[in-house]
């Protein structure tokens, strides 16, 4: 097949990176691109359709909502949230503590009695970062810090 004539399957459209002026295909309903011509339709559902996180959210002073069931009024820094969590990241490495350990004690997000866990979620449910993060992760594996509106993140794909 020539360039030109090439099928590209319904909910796909072909475009050209402005970066590199390659050519690649996005699927209209997730947005998601890759650079192989696709050989199915597209649907919503492309990729993992639904993931299960647990997460440790530290929250500071400029998070949408400076507070939680631990502190009513958070006045940490940004910075200081960081750091709390590269120690937390560092526990959870050298083996001492496990994410959903840690986050029962000290995450800022109601799904600490939880140890963390979210359930299952689709895209679209979360925020955009704290998405993409997610989704990118394999399972078992634990993100970089994550900043989103409402605080600072790691976040363990569990399914």
């Amino acid at each position: 097949m020539s360039e030109g004539q090439e099928n590209v399957p319904e909910g796909w459209e072909k475009r050209t990176s402005r970066s590199t002026g390659m050519t690649y295909y996005l699927n209209t309903y997730t947005k998601e691109s890759q650079w192989d011509l696709p050989t199915t339709p597209a649907s919503p559902e492309q990729g993992a359709a639904e993931v299960q996180c647990a997460h440790l959210l530290v929250k500071h002073k400029d998070s949408r909502r400076p507070s939680s069931w631990r502190e009513e009024n958070i006045t940490r820094s940004k910075g200081d949230a960081l750091r709390l969590l590269e120690g937390y990241k560092k526990q959870i490495k050298s083996g001492e503590a496990t994410l959903p350990e840690l986050a029962q004690q000290f995450s800022d997000c109601s799904s600490a009695k939880r140890g963390g866990d979210l359930g299952m979620f689709k895209r679209g449910m979360m925020q955009k970062p704290f998405e993409d993060a997610a989704f990118a992760l394999k399972v078992g594996e634990i993100s970089d810090m994550v900043d989103t509106d409402s605080g600072v993140h790691l976040i363990l794909r569990l399914k």
